[in-house]
């Protein structure tokens, strides 16, 4: 059993910028990023990207505003902003929740990814910074929980490398109907080699002149 007795709780993730290659990470700020974050997943044309989730789709930027900073403010969320390198664009956000510093856990949630970002490798470095974010600040557990019926987001976690966890059945009302969550993690010792394979698989070598992957990130672990 691992000894926890010199234990100290972990600082809050999501509150510093995270750079890689091919996208910037900044933590929200509704004043600079409220209209490309819009932009990206709100309105009539991105309202699919919200299907599977609790919440959503915001019709009106004013809708998505007042959501994410309520969700700050009661929830403690520690959203990022996705934004193209090259062009500084906003593509999309993630957020940091249910982070709870005491015994090192937090989760990934509330994923929007628009348009441009949807199977990019930059959504996929977008997940390796936060993933790593959250490592490099010593925390144990790192959550991804799902609508049981979502299969996308269930290939999305198994392809980054978390482990199926089980299913809260029941587990929540939304939009009228019953909601099973499938449960995810990565803890702290997994983390290594997961880092080690996204590193592989973004490497430029390992894509084409049409931007094709020459080896799948499963294969890399």
């Amino acid at each position: 059993m691992t000894d926890l007795s010199t234990w100290t709780k972990r600082p809050a993730p999501g509150l510093t910028a995270l750079d890689g290659r091919l996208v910037r990470l900044e933590p929200l700020d509704w004043d600079r990023h409220g209209e490309g974050v819009f932009s990206a997943v709100g309105g009539e044309a991105n309202a699919g990207i919200w299907t599977w989730m609790p919440v959503g789709p915001f019709h009106d930027i004013g809708s998505l505003k007042v959501f994410l900073r309520g969700q700050h403010e009661r929830e403690q969320w520690n959203t990022m902003v996705i934004r193209d390198r090259a062009s500084s664009e906003v593509l999309g956000m993630a957020t940091y929740m249910r982070i709870r510093e005491a015994h090192g856990s937090a989760e990934i949630g509330c994923v929007a990814f628009g348009p441009k970002l949807t199977r990019t490798p930059h959504a996929t470095e977008a997940f390796a910074l936060m993933a790593g974010h959250i490592f490099d600040l010593g925390y144990r557990r790192y959550e991804w929980k799902c609508n049981f019926d979502n299969l996308a987001s269930k290939r999305a976690a198994e392809r980054f490398g978390f482990v199926f966890e089980g299913v809260f059945r029941n587990d929540m009302v939304t939009k009228g109907k019953s909601r099973d969550t499938a449960w995810y993690s990565i803890t702290g010792a997994e983390w290594p080699t997961l880092r080690l394979a996204l590193e592989q698989w973004l490497a430029p070598d390992n894509f084409g002149p049409d931007g094709g992957q020459a080896r799948t990130l499963e294969s890399f672990r």
